[in-house]
């Protein structure tokens, strides 16, 4: 005899009805091949590595199963393919050691993560508060402090404008007085070589 393990992902939406249909199907091959399962194992809803048949998420079935033909996996896969191809979506059969024990661990599904409710934590205690902790509490009188506001006169003040004057340094006059002296050279140099053309 020859033990297998299949792994089946179904749709996400399989219901309980199409699970125990499914393994009915099975085992009524798994009989007419003159075999048996050793077990049916739903495992639960996972979020998938990446879409199948558009799907994020899958539910996984973990069957073990002795046989003697190895012709009843192709009768299993014709079955998946063509009388429950709208529930499964992937399967994998493996052939397993007979010696090998049939303990394995599984990863947890997103169907056994527990549920737990959402509590708003103080930040000093770390405990649970109640809505009525966080309200303000009749006996305390909310004290509203007066504030007077003063307005002043203020004055406008303007700058004094003082009369600007401007100071040349002796040299700069004479730079002046320089450069003044060549412009009127330059020109009579330029005036008396146009009449000599």
């Amino acid at each position: 005899m020859f033990r297998y393990e299949m792994l089946i992902l179904a749709s996400p939406e399989i219901t309980k009805d199409e699970e125990s249909t499914l393994e009915k199907q099975i085992d009524k091959l798994i009989d007419k091949a003159k075999g048996s399962i050793v077990e049916f194992d739903r495992w639960g809803k996972y979020r998938l590595a990446y879409p199948v048949r558009n799907n994020e998420y899958g539910v996984y079935f973990l069957m073990r199963f002795n046989i003697e033909d190895k012709s009843v996996l192709k009768d299993i896969n014709k079955m998946f393919y063509v009388k429950f191809n709208a529930i499964v979506m992937r399967n994998m059969s493996t052939r397993l050691d007979p010696d090998q024990p049939l303990e394995y661990k599984r990863p947890p599904s997103l169907e056994d993560t527990p549920k737990k409710p959402i509590a708003f934590l103080d930040d000093k205690e770390m405990k649970p508060r109640s809505r009525a902790a966080s309200a303000p509490k009749k006996e305390e009188a909310v004290v509203v402090e007066k504030v007077e506001v003063v307005e002043l006169e203020v004055e406008k003040v303007e700058p004094k404008k003082e009369p600007v004057v401007e100071k040349k340094d002796e040299e700069t006059k004479a730079q002046g007085v320089e450069s003044s002296v060549n412009k009127e050279a330059d020109t009579a140099a330029d005036d008396s070589e146009k009449q000599e053309v």
